[in-house]
């Protein structure tokens, strides 16, 4: 799988066929671009440039669909992953037609910003590290351990506490070097929110944030950043979400859920995550996925969702973004999974599109419909 590198501005671009029925052989062509056995419904719209920023938890994935969806039809897409941060500053300053977040926004901060959100894709964020005489996949992580870790409290990699959950393993007297995010980003907020409730300490000292006083490490911009330190500096551990421990080949730790069984990263076990989310009853869409109860979930799993402004001054564009993302969820869903994402379900789709129609217009006049 090719590395993307996030530091890069995406651009894709086609030209969108006008005013034409689009012709049986033209869909196939359509489906076989997008990778994905879904029927492509037929699109008329002229040319359109989008403008996008923020979270690079899921530019993985928004990156294939953009491809796919240059390819059949012909939409112009510059996303800028700059993390969750930027891309809700940027949404907020009007820079760009849609922010991206994987941190939501609670419904009272969305109301005082004339904002909507809704989930684009769930996936999970994996503690990786670089850990020579380890067999990749094998280190056992508790919860009490992966937060005294990040606290800086466990400083050797044959601690007895780490020891302990690895009985028969033989690990290296090395140096822990934690690598954390430098920049604010929803990658962080959704591992320190876990933290957060996996550790009184950590609650107390630290806390949830895009952004946090971290007790001990070096920092990375980027998932990209993260990633490239802990490939480079022997006994690192970093976080990271999983399409990029995937496309780096990097070595994730089993982390222990909260029915206490140990689990690996996988779609099955996001899903197992997700399985519970009351989208439904979620005031905003404002739903945290960590912690979540199951035999086989992933602790670290949460949504990535999408900012855009209720009332529209370029209906043209919101309408064209929109285009976008709902071909993202009628069309994605192969290729989402490949890049080990949880789609969204159809019911949490239709909720979406019903948010669409009632809150976001211009001028009085639905913008989708």
């Amino acid at each position: 799988m090719k590395l993307v590198k996030l530091s890069i501005v995406a651009m894709f671009v086609v030209a969108l066929g006008c005013g034409k029925q689009t012709p049986p052989q033209a869909k196939q062509e359509e489906k076989n671009a997008a990778g994905d056995d879904a029927a492509v419904p037929a699109e008329t719209a002229e040319a359109i440039t989008l403008t996008g920023a923020g979270a690079t938890f899921p530019f993985p994935i928004y990156s294939k669909w953009a491809h796919a969806y240059k390819k059949v039809k012909g939409t112009k897409l510059n996303y800028q992953s700059i993390g969750s941060g930027g891309g809700i500053a940027q949404i907020k300053a009007k820079t760009v037609a849609f922010g991206a977040s994987d941190a939501p926004l609670e419904a009272a901060e969305l109301d005082e910003a004339g904002l909507i959100q809704f989930p684009m894709i769930m996936g999970g964020v994996v503690p990786v590290v670089n850990l020579e005489g380890v067999t990749p996949g094998q280190l056992k992580l508790s919860q009490s351990v992966l937060a005294d870790i990040f606290l800086g409290k466990i400083k050797k990699w044959n601690d007895a506490k780490i020891a302990k959950d690895n009985d028969g393993m033989k690990l290296p007297a090395t140096d822990i070097s934690v690598v954390h995010r430098a920049d604010g980003s929803g990658t962080t907020w959704i591992f320190t929110n876990y933290l957060d409730k996996i550790s009184e300490e950590w609650k107390t000292k630290v806390g949830t944030g895009k952004s946090v006083e971290w007790p001990t490490g070096v920092g990375g911009k980027g998932n990209e950043g993260v990633a490239a330190y802990v490939q480079r500096i022997k006994g690192a551990i970093g976080y990271v979400e999983f399409a990029y421990a995937l496309q780096n080949n990097m070595s994730h730790a089993k982390l222990q859920n909260v029915d206490g069984n140990y689990v690996d990263p996988t779609i099955e076990s996001f899903q197992a995550a997700a399985a519970n989310a009351d989208w439904k009853n979620a005031p905003g869409f404002y739903l945290v996925l960590t912690n979540q109860p199951g035999a086989g979930s992933w602790p670290i799993t949460g949504a990535s969702f999408i900012l855009m402004y209720k009332e529209q001054d370029k209906p043209e564009i919101a309408k064209e973004a929109l285009n976008f993302f709902d071909w993202c969820y009628e069309n994605g869903q192969k290729s989402a999974t490949e890049l080990h994402y949880v789609p969204m379900p159809k019911e949490v789709v239709e909720l979406v599109h019903t948010l669409w129609k009632e809150k976001m217009a211009s001028g009085g006049t639905p913008v989708w419909q």
